[in-house]
């Protein structure tokens, strides 16, 4: 069954319950709470890391998540300016310098005289 991995897309999370989390927020995790990555000790993250599940749809789902987060925090107040715009910016040139590495890394031995 080659659909049977695109059955949930458009769906809310299994672990979701209306009546006890309320209203639906697609940028919170609704799954067990474990540890946070800020509070786990370098000897314990071996099976904190275990843990996570790595499935594609989990890291999509997280991805999601994080997307939601910075569109909530950013990009939708009322009174937004141009953070959005200014980081959306930044990401893309960050990409495109990654991208063209290969090219520019030559370019620091050149030397330019006016």
């Amino acid at each position: 069954m080659v659909f049977g991995i695109f059955k949930n897309i458009g769906r809310l999370p299994a672990e979701y319950n209306e009546r006890v989390h309320g209203p639906y927020y697609p940028s919170v995790y609704y799954g067990k709470k474990d540890t946070p990555l800020s509070e786990v000790k370098i000897g314990e993250l071996g099976p904190w890391l275990a843990r996570r599940n790595k499935s594609p749809s989990a890291i999509t789902s997280a991805m999601s998540r994080a997307f939601w987060r910075w569109q909530m925090k950013y990009a939708q107040p009322k009174k937004a300016g141009l953070i959005p715009y200014t980081q959306s910016v930044i990401a893309v040139m960050a990409i495109f310098y990654f991208i063209n590495y290969e090219h520019i890394k030559y370019h620091k031995q050149y030397k330019h005289h006016w």
